[in-house]
């Protein structure tokens, strides 16, 4: 159970429940960090606009990658909420389960290409406080300068989605039908 309760959906303002409403026809119910994060309203509107702008189809950065740099921050974040909806998010994506549960171990798999073993790298090293200038210089040689400004605006969101969600102990909800893996 989470640290914070949600209020009744009634006595949340008209706007946030308009945000509900969306969640509620893309996932079938209310998204328990919606609820949490709707007791702030302006911080709720701000973020879900920040999400959906670093999510739009036109990110220079594949749909694919985006969500895998999401699990992977999740996971070394241990956002079990995090880590369920953006597995399930991979699934969607058409990314092979094998590749979902190898993730975490990403270094020692065959299954991840040279595009996502930068952004994996430049994700951990971010999440972590550990970015360097050698692999500044890689991730600059590798990326346009706009896709590494959305990477780098992505792991920064996805660190503090994660970093909110685990805090305060949001549950799973039950998105993701593999089974998850230790982080």
């Amino acid at each position: 159970m989470s640290l914070v309760s949600p209020k009744p959906i009634p006595d949340y303002p008209w706007f946030i429940r308009l945000f509900f409403w969306k969640q509620q026809r893309t996932y079938g119910r209310v998204l328990d960090p919606g609820l949490l994060w709707g007791r702030s309203p302006l911080v709720f509107a701000t973020v879900a606009l920040l999400y959906a702008a670093l999510n739009r189809g036109r990110s220079p950065l594949p749909p694919a990658l985006r969500a895998l740099v999401t699990v992977r921050v999740s996971q070394i974040n241990h956002c079990a909420f995090c880590v369920d909806i953006n597995s399930a998010t991979l699934q969607k994506r058409g990314v092979p389960e094998a590749k979902i549960a190898a993730l975490a171990d990403w270094r020692e798999s065959p299954l991840f290409d040279e595009s996502e073993r930068i952004a994996l790298e430049w994700t951990e090293a971010m999440t972590l406080n550990s970015v360097d200038d050698a692999l500044r210089a890689r991730v600059k040689a590798a990326l346009s300068q706009d896709a590494l400004v959305e990477l780098t605006g992505l792991v920064a969101f996805q660190n503090l989605s994660s970093k909110f969600n685990a805090a305060l102990d949001v549950p799973a909800q039950g998105f993701c039908q593999i089974p998850p893996r230790a982080l």
